[in-house]
Formats: structure tokens, C-alpha cells, sequence
């Protein structure tokens, strides 16, 4: 299943979704992200804490979501209420669409171990999302049933 997170700046939260559905996503799920106006630079936070949980972030890079265009997601999943409240593009068309509210860790305004708190719970809920997506059987789910699925995830 593919899937693409989309923040309005895919700078952070829909960065880290895309990382850990990869290193979790067990060849079953892919992930991209994208933004509706994207930064052009992934947060410095968000590498060192992915990094720090040993998660791949080879290739991370904020972009427009016009980027995915041919790829044809299965879901587009936002992750920021900013974003969830956009105009989406025609092109995401028959996919799937669900919102996975998150904290921006990135815009904690803490000291240094309450951003490493906030960015660690990020990626922690993330991978309970992903882990639970797995080990739902989707191939066996008709789209009603992994929409209702993707949205309750959003509600945890």
C-alpha cells in the first residue's frame, strides 16, 4: 500500500511518517510525504531524532506534493490540522484521504530535552500507527474498511 503524508511545509511530521513507515512498513507499506507549500528543508531535529532511533533518513527531502503526481498513492494521510483543512489536488483523485492529527515537535518551545520528548513521541506514535496498520490485514479489507481503519488510527 502506498502512502503519502502530507504537512502544509513537509518540513517534520509528515518527514518522520514517511521514515517510519519505511523502516516499518515491512516491504507491505511505502511512504513519500509532501507539502501544499513545502519549506524546502527537512527540520535539523527531525534527522537527529530519526537518526537517534536508528531510522533510515537517506533521501528525506521537503517537496510539493505536486512531486507525486504519477506515483498514485493508495491513501494521503495529513498530519497537520492546517493541512487537513486544504483544497487537495485532482490528481489524489480515488485515493483514500484520512487525517493523522500530530503536535509539531518542531515548534515546541522547550529546552533541549523537552524537544527530544516531543520529537521521540512523535516517532513513537507514528510507529505504533504503522505497526498497527501491518498487523491489520489490509489486502483482506475492501477501501471502506482501510478508510475506517486510517481514521481511527487518526484518533489515538
Amino acid at each position: 500500500m502506498k502512502l503519502l503524508f502530507i504537512c502544509t511545509h513537509n518540513r517534520c511530521r509528515s518527514i518522520i511518517a514517511e521514515a517510519v513507515t519505511n523502516q516499518y512498513g515491512q516491504g507491505a507499506l511505502e511512504a513519500r510525504s509532501a507539502g501544499s507549500q513545502p519549506s524546502g528543508q527537512v527540520h535539523p531535529l527531525s534527522i537527529k531524532y530519526l537518526q537517534q532511533a536508528a531510522i533510515d533518513t537517506s533521501g528525506l527531502q521537503s517537496q510539493s506534493w505536486d512531486e507525486h503526481e504519477a506515483w498514485q498513492p493508495d491513501a494521503v494521510i495529513t498530519v497537520c490540522d492546517q493541512a487537513a483543512a486544504e483544497h487537495c489536488p485532482l490528481w489524489f483523485g480515488n485515493s483514500l484521504k484520512a487525517h493523522w492529527g500530530l503536535a509539531d515537535p518542531s515548534r515546541l518551545d522547550g529546552n533541549e530535552e523537552e524537544l527530544a520528548c516531543a520529537f521521540k513521541q512523535t516517532i513513537s506514535t507514528l510507529r505504533v500507527r504503522i505497526e498497527t496498520l501491518l498487523s491489520s490485514n489490509l489486502q483482506s479489507m475492501d477501501n471502506a474498511k482501510r478508510l475506517a481503519l486510517l481514521n481511527a488510527l487518526g484518533t489515538d
